[in-house]
């Protein structure tokens, strides 16, 4: 969805290593930018107790709301460190940017913007990086997202995203497995043989 509009969302289990409370924290020392939490868990009561006038906790929503959520956001944010992390593929597939801890799965699975004097690379970004998990990290990378302007295209969000589609992951699965199976019979070794 090309139309975003003027909020930020990010969703999750209420847990410690989500960092959940960081998020919060770093939009109510921002009032000006608007954050919607999607999310319960043990953590909620520490999350909503930092949670200013700008941060609406919505607590558990169904997929449905959060799909609405992410399509209609400028930006989705996420400081937890996975060794995947699936909602920030959630997030591009909807064509929403990505403002991540850049350490990870993240680092798969987001393509940055290019630091400030470097050449753009090939393809294009999809999120916004930080590397320490603060406060004040958080809020320079969203400073720096919004700095971006048209750099970060819902187009290209949604086109990363689909680097992970069931269907792709199927497709090279069967052709990769057919390809060992066809050498195996015809008496050769395949790619993975010893």
């Amino acid at each position: 969805r090309p139309d975003k509009e003027d909020f930020y969302v990010t969703a999750s289990r209420m847990v410690p290593y989500k960092k959940m409370d960081l998020i919060v924290e770093a939009f109510s020392a921002m009032p000006d930018k608007r954050l919607v939490v999607i999310g319960d868990g043990p953590d909620f009561a520490k999350v909503r107790a930092k949670a200013g006038p700008n941060v609406q906790l919505l607590g558990f929503a169904g997929f449905d709301v959060l799909r609405d959520h992410l399509q209609r956001a400028r930006a989705f944010v996420f400081a937890a460190e996975e060794d995947f992390g699936i909602a920030p593929l959630e997030a591009q597939s909807c064509g929403t940017p990505v403002i991540a801890f850049g350490k990870g799965g993240a680092l798969e699975t987001i393509i940055p913007l290019p630091e400030a004097g470097c050449a753009a690379s090939s393809p294009a970004p999809t999120g916004v990086f930080f590397y320490e998990q603060s406060v004040a990290a958080i809020i320079a990378a969203v400073e720096r997202f919004e700095g971006a302007g048209a750099a970060i295209t819902p187009e290209a969000c949604r086109e990363n995203a689909l680097r992970f589609a069931p269907e792709r992951f199927r497709g090279e699965f069967t052709t990769f497995v057919e390809g060992e199976w066809a050498a195996f019979r015809g008496g050769k070794q395949g790619r993975c043989s010893a």
